[in-house]
């Protein structure tokens, strides 16, 4: 019998397991997966309708530049823009994909020859983005997120 009571309270101090609760099991398991997803990453990046979603991650974001990047230049070429220099500039903006998938222009990189210029090439830019086609979110593990990005924008001096 003493035997028998021995065992049992061994046993009960080695399983650690009936001193946890299923909730804190739940919140330790959570957060250890909180902790291996990658939050500087997305697993789908924005698509316009013409981007095909099956492709690889890096198609993806190339199909969604280039789209992107064509509408800026058909747009900047529907303006007569006479900007002199002695080399072509590129301009960086930042802009925001929501997890709507509504497209804004964060920050429109400062150039003092070309603020002096074309002073209105910011809001050029930020107009340029209404007339974009519709445009689906970046996804994260299959949830809508937010997502920022960066293109360049070359601007050729004449």
């Amino acid at each position: 019998m003493r035997k028998a009571t021995v065992l049992l309270c061994f046993c009960l101090f080695v399983s650690c397991d009936w001193f946890f609760s299923k909730e804190e099991k739940t919140q330790q398991l959570v957060q250890e997966e909180m902790r291996s997803i990658n939050f500087n990453e997305v697993d789908r990046y924005p698509l316009f309708s013409d981007c095909d979603e099956m492709l690889e991650k890096t198609a993806q974001l190339e199909c969604f530049q280039t789209i992107l990047i064509a509408h800026f230049s058909e747009t900047l070429q529907e303006f007569e823009f006479h900007f002199v220099s002695e080399s072509s500039i590129t301009i960086y903006v930042d802009f925001l994909v929501d997890n709507q998938g509504q497209i804004s222009v964060l920050e429109v990189e400062k150039n003092t020859l070309l603020d002096r210029q074309i002073p209105e090439f910011s809001t050029i830019i930020t107009q340029s983005l209404k007339g974009l086609p519709k445009l689906s979110p970046a996804l994260k593990r299959g949830v809508p997120v937010t997502a920022k990005f960066r293109i360049p924008i070359i601007l050729n001096a004449i």
